[in-house]
């Protein structure tokens, strides 16, 4: 589209941004979505001075980034616009792997664009239900954020620090140990119609459910969300909790997924759908 201007995101757009993500059905708060682009590089479009398109970048290390937050406004599906979005992110990412979880709809887009198919996410939430936990999990008052980014990048393969630092920043973490060695960790935080746990990171099914049960006993009766990988198996065990299915995306990548560097641990939830 030729009347169609291509500019860095700033703040003074904000409002914009949440108007269109409400737009799409998305339950972000303006602080859920100054989380992401306070890490992020965006592109808005803009057409006679209105915002009518927005997409971002989160870069995790030199190789790695997510694309993000990729809206085309109701009134202008169908017109190109998406493509010139994404035209103009995949030039400011630059070289490296790209990630990026999708809608059905979108699909075609990302696949034009060198995106494969990796797998699924499946969003479940609800009511969480009563419950008593066992877990030996515990809330870690003052953790390290070295400690959580370490085993971060063993289960996803990319430098994620900054992002797990503002997780801590707006939420809980709790954690299992061994000795004073952090083995596998999750964070609660506010997010959309409630909270939302993730990531959840740990050596194995078992642990990771742990964690989520420590942390659900809490939650009794209040809205929680979480967004797992189709292959951890977790759907049916949290249903019995409470979280129901609720949708879900597709995981894609310009590249086969980075070797992780501690095969046995894993990512067990995501920190959400726009960052992964």
């Amino acid at each position: 589209m030729t009347d169609i201007d291509y500019v860095p995101f700033d703040a003074v757009h904000g409002d914009d941004l949440l108007r269109l993500s409400r737009q799409v059905g998305w339950p972000h708060t303006g602080d859920d979505l100054r989380l992401i682009t306070g890490l992020s590089e965006g592109i808005v479009a803009l057409r006679g001075g209105k915002v009518v398109g927005t997409a971002f970048i989160t870069r995790f290390g030199p190789a790695h980034c997510a694309c993000n937050l990729i809206i085309v406004d109701e009134t202008m599906r169908g017109r190109g616009l998406g493509r010139g979005l994404m035209n103009a992110i995949m030039t400011l990412a630059g070289t490296g792997e790209k990630r990026l979880i999708a809608t059905q709809d979108g699909l075609p887009l990302y696949l034009k664009f060198g995106f494969r198919e990796t797998g699924r996410i499946l969003q479940q939430q609800g009511l969480a239900a009563e419950m008593v936990s066992e877990s030996a999990a515990r809330w870690i008052d003052n953790p390290q954020n070295g400690d959580l980014a370490k085993l971060d990048h063993a289960a996803c393969g990319m430098p994620r620090a900054d992002l797990i630092g503002s997780l801590m920043k707006t939420g809980r973490v709790a954690a299992l140990e061994t000795g004073n060695r952090i083995e596998g960790y999750a964070i609660l935080r506010p997010f959309g119609r409630g909270d939302l746990i993730g990531p959840v990171v740990a050596g194995g099914t078992e642990s990771a459910k742990a964690l989520i049960d420590f942390i659900l006993a809490q939650c009794a009766g209040r809205f929680v969300r979480i967004d797992c990988p189709e292959t951890c198996g977790l759907a049916t065990w949290l249903e019995a909790r409470g979280l129901i299915p609720a949708g879900g995306g597709i995981t894609m990548s310009t590249a086969p997924q980075s070797v992780r560097s501690r095969p046995e641990v894993q990512t067990f939830a995501l920190a959400n759908q726009a960052l992964g």
